[in-house]
């Protein structure tokens, strides 16, 4: 099977233990097992002698209940027997698109967003149609193009909210509008909701698995939670005929999930408003900062993110993003992620999810550099 290679991966992979300045990065500033113990207030001695003593075996196939638990509190309709645990939100991807693509169907894939859910379907020999999402209609879905571009071949949608990498975020009646779009089409749609929850405003973020019977959600403990450590992630939809097929298929490529992430995955989804009151607090403070640094640099602008950690940056400059990032990351420690990771020009992508002086070391050596065009 052929496929494209996937470049922020593959970017990431080279570039990020190079930075002195990580603005690449797209998690909330990760916690430690002590961060997280301190955080939910449990004891860590007697907590961790508990953990010492579980078997480790396979744990539960599908999943701990104590975390699908946690993972149902996310959701309005969703209960335990919705979800099915996996390896990141990136097995969770995964694991849908090869349960469901076949070779000669039609996907609609909006765009920019993770590579792989273009490129998966595409290297099953779907046919993918792309969604482009604009800085001129601030990265949200054109509605009118998207009914023309979704036909009776249709078999699945393809959404990414809040948006990686613009920090978009489609509202309740936005997505009642492609809900219909896909009713049409009897089209599943999988939303990719890694970023779910972390709102800039005090506004609602639904999930596409509470608002349509063929609704797909994908979510992870990663960046919404700090926990990338754990490598788990979910798939979360009341669609029985999806799901059946999904576990299907991941007998051949999961079993299970690590037995001690689940217990931590638990542990902190038990607690979830403690630890996503401190990364609230993180994006929505750093955001003011990166605004107001956006503000007074007149060769950057940008279109102002509503949810998530990332963005994307503008310049007004004659440069290819890689060779912007290169020069940045190699002669300067500064990392941020070109725009051509997501097929897109004259822009890199920046994470400001990271501890507050870590994000204006960043801007300030950036805007060093800026000065010097």
């Amino acid at each position: 099977m052929k496929i494209e290679p996937f470049k922020v991966e593959m970017w990431m992979n080279e570039h990020e233990d190079k930075a002195i300045f990580n603005t690449g990065e797209t998690c909330v500033d990760s916690l430690s097992m002590d961060e997280l113990f301190e955080i939910v207030g449990l004891d860590k001695y007697e907590t961790l002698n508990t953990l010492t003593q579980r078997r480790l075996t396979y744990g539960h196939i599908f999943g701990n209940p104590k975390f699908k638990k946690g993972i149902s509190s996310l959701y309005q309709t969703i209960n335990e027997d919705d979800i099915t645990t996996t390896h990141g939100a990136i097995g969770a991807n995964h694991l849908v698109l090869y349960s469901l693509v076949e070779p000669e169907d039609e996907v609609v894939a909006v765009l920019p967003t993770y590579q792989q859910l273009y490129s998966i379907p595409a290297s099953f020999r779907a046919t993918v149609k792309q969604h482009v999402l604009t800085p001129e209609n601030n990265f949200l879905p054109n509605i009118a193009e998207l009914k023309k571009q979704v036909s009776q071949k249709t078999k699945l949608i393809i959404l990414n909210n809040p948006n990686n990498p613009s920090g978009s975020l489609m509202d309740l009646e936005m997505l009642k509008e492609i809900i219909e779009i896909a009713k049409a089409a009897d089209a599943y749609i999988l939303s990719d909701e890694t970023y779910r929850g972390l709102t800039q405003a005090d506004v609602e973020s639904p999930s596409i698995a509470d608002l349509y019977e063929k609704g797909i959600s994908v979510s992870s403990m990663s960046k919404v939670w700090s926990l990338a450590g754990l490598r788990l992630g979910w798939i979360a939809t009341r669609n029985k005929a999806a799901l059946e097929q999904c576990l299907l298929h991941r007998d051949h490529n999961t079993i299970s999930c690590g037995m001690i992430d689940e217990e931590l995955a638990a542990i902190a989804l038990a607690n979830k408003e403690l630890i996503l009151a401190r990364n609230r607090k993180i994006i929505q403070d750093n955001l003011v900062i990166l605004d107001e640094w956006v503000a007074k640099e007149p060769h950057i602008s940008y279109v102002k993110p509503q949810a998530g950690t990332v963005t994307l940056l503008y310049y007004d400059f004659d440069r290819s993003s890689r060779d912007l990032c290169l020069d940045l990351i190699d002669n300067h420690g500064l990392l941020f992620t070109p725009g051509d990771c997501f097929e897109f020009e004259s822009c890199v992508r920046i994470g400001y999810g990271c501890k507050t002086e870590e994000l204006i070391a960043g801007l300030n050596k950036f805007s060093e550099y800026l000065a010097t065009i």
